[in-house]
């Protein structure tokens, strides 16, 4: 689930993005922990960039509410508190109920079967005990459904809000606790597709309720190195 920045697309510069893309991928598959310090050297080391471009890269992270840049302290993984949990799925039932309520029984039998097929990997990630990939995609559904809303403002409130709810899955979700459960998603899908758009709705907001109530505490794992953990998108 690559995300673009919102920098502006005439001025590309594919290192920087590559940068952006890593530690925004990371944060949302819970390969960096809240409150994770980001040092330009070691991200310029495990990038195989110069520090300038770290520094961009993450300048358009802080610019989009993914990490904290502070000066004269640095950049690091926001930790989120219980009160910004609130705020954070308060905000998603809102929009995304929204959303499934437009998109209920208007979306073709290809988009249909484009959702089913996210919900069928990350099944198969969870299955194979992949817990990155099924985060990615589980994002990646969420992410779906407000592309398809054809709203470019939805899709931008997804993008900022999904990594705070990771970092908040990470840091309070109870040991075991699938971070989406893939039912709900397969329900949702019917949902959509059955063309009520109230029943679609209650059906969006009775998931991310239930995603909501199962943060209930213990700490964060620690990560790998910055330098290891970005190993592979240093260019060949």
């Amino acid at each position: 689930m690559p995300r673009r920045s919102a920098a502006p697309a005439a001025v590309p510069d594919t290192a920087t993005q590559r940068v952006y893309d890593g530690i925004y991928g990371a944060i949302v598959e819970h390969r960096l922990a809240p409150g994770t310090r980001l040092r330009e050297q070691e991200l310029a080391e495990g990038f195989g960039v110069s520090r300038t471009v770290v520094r961009q890269a993450l300048q358009r992270l802080a610019a989009d509410q993914v990490i904290a840049l502070e000066h004269n302290k640095g950049a690091t993984v926001p930790q989120p508190d219980r009160a910004q949990a609130a705020q954070v799925f308060d905000a998603r039932q809102v929009i995304e109920g929204d959303i499934a309520r437009r998109l209920a029984g208007q979306l073709s039998a290809e988009q249909i079967e484009r959702l089913r097929a996210l919900v069928a990997a990350e099944q198969a990630a969870q299955a194979r005990s992949d817990k990155a990939s099924a985060v990615r995609l589980s994002g990646q559904f969420h992410r779906e459904l407000a592309v398809l809303a054809g709203n470019p403002l939805f899709v931008r409130w997804i993008d900022e809000l999904l990594p705070l709810t990771s970092l908040l899955i990470l840091q309070y979700q109870r040991s075991g606790h699938p971070g989406c459960v893939t039912h709900r998603h397969d329900e949702l899908i019917a949902a959509l597709a059955s063309g009520t758009p109230a029943k679609a709705a209650a059906e969006m907001r009775r998931h991310l309720q239930e995603l909501a109530r199962s943060l209930d505490g213990g700490p964060a794992p620690a990560g790998l190195p910055l330098r290891d953990l970005f190993a592979a998108y240093r260019e060949g």
